[in-house]
């Protein structure tokens, strides 16, 4: 299982999130508590290990914003949250991420729309675009026609419920950002916590490679 940590704002976070196995690093360039410049970004996307993928997150930007963020920071993929057409979506010179706020069943229609390299599927926004930090009705998900290794699941995820959804959705990525932090700021134990338990599987199945 694939794990994004999204909202990365310090370099701290992110080495942790990368050390423990983290394959995404989210950094968000819309209008957020978590907001991020691209200089900062750029200066913690060069620490960590180069197998860590970064994801730069957008609402409603313009193709020159995004164009010019992606080459500050140097991003590996682009997130976007807003009402981006399947056609913007696929003049970005980059893997697109596209989000999409799931409150009932017509909502998941939306996603065959567009052709990206995954759709990530939230909770709706309360004051910013972006999840509630509460997870939604996953089983809305159940007679999904895109491929589920192209889907990445988040909203209200934590330590506790991931294996559920996992195991309820099975999602190619899980998503992270409020549920590993404390008093809004990223939590170390619990980014560790998470990526421990979404990835316990994998652990099992490596262990159960050597076992004659």
């Amino acid at each position: 299982m694939k794990v994004k940590i999204c909202g990365i704002m310090s370099e701290e976070a992110a080495l942790a999130a990368s050390e423990a196995g983290a394959d995404f690093l989210g950094f968000v360039f819309a209008e957020s508590k978590r907001k991020i410049t691209p200089e900062s970004a750029a200066l913690i996307i060069q620490r960590v290990q180069q197998n860590v993928k970064s994801v730069g997150v957008f609402v409603n930007e313009s193709y020159e914003n995004i164009i010019r963020i992606a080459g500050i920071a140097k991003l590996d993929y682009i997130q976007l949250h807003g009402d981006e057409s399947p056609e913007f979506c696929k003049s970005l010179p980059y893997p697109v991420i596209k989000a999409f706020s799931i409150k009932e069943q017509d909502d998941i229609k939306q996603l065959a729309k567009y052709d990206c390299e995954y759709f990530l599927v939230d909770s709706p926004g309360v004051k910013y675009r972006g999840g509630s930090g509460i997870p939604f009705d996953w089983s809305l998900l159940e007679h999904l026609d895109i491929p589920r290794e192209k889907i990445i699941l988040a909203g209200g995820l934590d330590s506790e419920n991931v294996k559920k959804a996992i195991t309820t959705v099975k999602p190619a990525i899980v998503d992270v950002s409020s549920g590993v932090e404390t008093n809004g700021v990223k939590d170390l134990r619990k980014i560790q916590e998470f990526l421990a338990t979404a990835k316990i599987e994998e652990r099992e199945d490596i262990g159960s490679l050597h076992i004659t």
